[in-house]
């Protein structure tokens, strides 16, 4: 009787793990602003308090690959569109690395703003073997550094990455 429950148990882990890899790994689309198609998986919370919080996933247009993150608060429009330093990330190595800043836009009639961080080719080499630890966003002004300590989904951009690499090695095999 112990053993079929431990079997049992051990089943539902490992279709729970399943499941959660699978949904991780759906890959959307959507029309960007500049006309051009946008690659993305849904965004994940990565910091959440009353005060602030912290999603993101990464996008792609199929020749680069972007961190998007959607901060809360965000300031308005014309504070918002003046955001353009870069994000420093602390990875699980210890070691701080930074992205460029890209694009900051509002969408859903202003009720979100996206900031979008270019990851270069060296940059996918340590974002792929790393979870973040934590993100520091320069908001300006009185705030200025934002830090937000990656309390949720640490490993998400990791696997979010492998999954659009192995999804362009599925296709470049057909």
């Amino acid at each position: 009787m112990k053993s079929t429950i431990k079997r049992a148990a051990l089943a539902m882990v490992f279709m729970s793990a399943s499941i959660f890899s699978f949904a991780q790994c759906e890959i959307l689309n959507q029309v960007a602003p500049d006309g051009s198609m946008q690659y993305f998986m849904e965004p994940v919370n990565f910091y959440w308090t009353k005060s602030k919080s912290l999603k993101g996933c990464i996008v792609t247009d199929k020749e680069n690959y972007f961190l998007q993150l959607l901060p809360l608060p965000f300031p308005e429009k014309p504070e918002g569109n003046k955001l353009k330093k870069n994000l420093l990330l602390k990875l699980s190595d210890g070691k701080t690395y930074e992205l460029k800043h890209y694009d900051t836009r509002y969408v859903a009639n202003d009720t979100v703003m996206e900031m979008l961080y270019l990851i270069d080719k060296d940059d996918m080499d340590w974002l792929l073997k790393y979870e973040v630890n934590e993100a520091k966003i320069d908001m300006m002004g009185d705030e200025g550094i934002r830090t937000y300590g990656f309390k949720l989904h640490k490993a998400a951009l990791m696997e979010q990455l492998n999954c659009f690499i192995k999804e362009e090695k599925e296709k470049k095999k057909k």
